[in-house]
C-alpha cells in the first residue's frame, strides 16, 4: 500500500503525536508498505531513527510571513524554499524558546483552518502541485483536526486516495485558544468533517468524545490504539535499596499535573512509618512553564524535601530508558483527560507500574494491561493513599510492573497498532 502520512513538527520539543506517526510511519515502512511521512509547520523531532521526509511543506517561517504580509503571499515556491522552507532555516528558528501568544495562535489556527480561501492559500497550492506530480497514493493520513482544511483540496489532487484524519489530542490546543477564536475554529472544523472519509483515533475514550465535540458522525470514526516501538524496551527487576523512587515522566505542564504528584508527595512525607522517598521529574518544559514549575519545586523546598526531589529535564531515548527502569512506580495524575498516555505505555514496557487517574484513556490501558492502578482524578489526598498502597506493598508493584510489561507486548506494539491502521484503511 502506498500511504501519504502527514505529521505537524513541534520545533525543538519532543511531541507524543510526533513520536506516535514515527514509529506508525516505521513500522509500517519495516513490513514493506510504501510510506511517505511528511512534516509540516518544522522538521519532526523524534528519540528513535526519525523516518520523515526531508521536504516540509506549510513551513513555520513562510506560514508567519504570508499571515503578517501579503507581499510574501506572492512570493515564487522557489524562493520559499531557498530562504524559509529548508530543514536549517526552519531548525534555527526553532532554536529560539519564544513564548507564543494565545491571540497568535488563534489566528495562526483559523488562517489555516480557512484552507485555500485563507491568507495561506499559496500553501495549499504548493502542497497540491506536489501530490499531482507524485505517483498515486492509496491513503492520505493527516494528523489531526487542526490540518483537516487540507482534505478537499488533497483529494481533488489525490487521485482518488482514501482520505483520513487521525484524532490525538487537539482539543486541549482548541480549548486553550481565546474567542472568538476557538468557536470559528471549531465551527470550520465541522464544516470540513464531510471531506474526510474515516477518522482514526487513538483510544475508545477519545471516539467518543471527538464524536460529540466536533460533531463527527460516530461511524465515522474507526479506533486505532496508540502504540511503542519497543526497542531498547527491557523490564528488568527493580534495584535493591532503601528507599522508594517515585517517578514522573511527562511535559512540564500544568495540564500534565505535578502540583497533584507534588502535594501527594508532601501528604505523604507526614505520614509515619513509610520507607525513604524519592521524586524524580523529567519531561520537557516550555519556556511559560518554568514559573510553575519553580513554584512546585519551592513547595517541596519549603516542607525540607528539596533534597529528595531531582528534576532531569528533557532526556534521549537512552536516558528515558533508564529513567523508567529506575523508578519504582511512575505517576502522572493529570488535569487533562489524556486521550493517548504514551508516557503509561513506555513505563510499562520498561517493567514500571503506573499510578493514574481515572478518566481518558487510561482506564482503557489498564484494563488490557493489567499494569497500574487508577486513582480519583485531581484529589491529592486520594492520591496520597493509592501511592503508600504501592509504596508498602513491593510484591504488588512487581506483579504489575510484569502484567503491565506483557500487556504492552501484546496489545501496545507499534506493530499492532500498524495492524489496527491497515484494517481500518481496509
Amino acid at each position: 500500500m502506498r500511504i501519504l502520512h502527514v505529521t505537524a513538527g513541534a520545533a525543538n520539543m519532543y511531541c507524543g503525536s510526533c513520536m506516535r506517526d514515527n514509529a506508525l510511519a516505521a513500522e509500517l515502512k519495516r513490513q514493506g508498505h510504501d510510506v511517505v511521512l511528511m512534516p509540516v509547520y518544522t522538521p519532526t523531532l523524534t528519540d528513535e531513527e526519525n523516518v520523515s521526509d526531508d521536504r516540509v511543506f506549510f513551513g513555520g517561517i513562510s506560514v508567519y510571513l504570508q499571515q503578517k504580509s501579503t507581499f510574501f503571499r506572492g512570493t515564487p515556491p522557489f524562493v520559499d524554499r531557498l530562504l524559509f522552507d529548508n530543514n536549517w532555516a526552519l531548525r534555527r528558528a526553532s532554536q529560539k524558546s519564544v513564548v507564543v501568544s494565545p491571540l497568535f495562535l488563534g489566528e495562526m489556527t483559523v488562517d489555516m483552518l480557512k484552507g485555500e480561501n485563507g491568507p495561506i492559500a499559496k500553501e495549499f497550492r504548493k502542497l497540491r502541485e506536489w501530490l499531482e506530480s507524485e505517483k498515486k497514493f492509496d491513503v492520505i493520513n493527516i494528523p489531526f483536526t487542526l490540518l483537516i482544511a487540507m482534505a478537499e483540496p488533497l483529494r481533488r489532487a489525490g487521485k482518488g486516495a482514501l482520505i483520513v484524519c487521525t484524532l490525538q489530542g487537539e482539543d486541549l490546543f482548541l480549548d486553550g485558544l481565546p474567542e472568538p477564536y476557538q468557536s470559528e475554529s471549531k465551527q470550520l472544523i465541522r464544516e470540513r468533517v464531510p471531506n474526510v472519509d474515516r477518522f482514526l483515533a487513538v483510544s475508545h475514550y477519545y471516539a467518543g468524545f471527538m464524536s460529540g465535540y466536533l460533531s463527527i458522525p460516530r461511524e465515522k470514526i474507526r479506533v486505532v490504539p496508540i502504540g511503542i516501538s519497543l526497542d531498547g524496551c527491557e523490564a528488568i527487576p527493580k534495584p535493591k535499596r532503601e528507599f522508594v523512587k517515585i517517578g514522573f515522566f511527562a511535559r512540564m505542564d500544568p495540564a500534565k499535573g505535578f502540583h497533584h504528584l507534588s502535594e501527594a508527595y508532601r501528604l505523604l512525607r507526614k505520614r509515619p512509618g513509610l520507607p525513604a522517598l524519592r521524586l524524580e521529574a523529567a519531561g520537557y518544559m516550555l519556556p511559560e512553564h518554568k514559573e510553575y514549575f519553580e513554584k512546585e519545586k519551592a513547595e517541596l523546598d519549603a516542607a525540607g524535601l528539596g533534597g529528595e526531589f531531582t528534576y532531569h529535564g528533557s532526556l534521549s531515548r537512552e536516558e528515558k530508558m533508564r529513567f523508567l527502569r529506575d523508578v519504582d512506580l511512575l505517576c502522572v495524575p493529570t488535569d487533562y483527560v489524556e486521550p493517548k498516555g504514551l508516557f503509561a505505555l513506555e513505563a510499562l514496557a520498561n517493567g514500571t507500574p503506573v499510578v493514574l487517574p481515572a478518566h481518558g484513556a487510561f482506564p482503557e490501558i489498564l484494563t488490557r494491561t493489567g499494569g497500574g492502578i487508577l486513582v480519583k482524578p485531581k484529589d491529592a489526598h486520594a492520591l496520597a493513599d493509592s501511592l503508600e498502597n504501592m509504596i508498602c506493598d513491593p510484591e504488588k508493584r512487581a506483579k504489575l510492573a510484569a502484567e503491565g510489561a506483557e500487556g504492552v507486548r501484546q496489545h501496545y506494539s507499534a506493530s499492532a497498532m500498524a495492524a489496527a491502521q491497515l484494517a481500518a484503511f481496509a
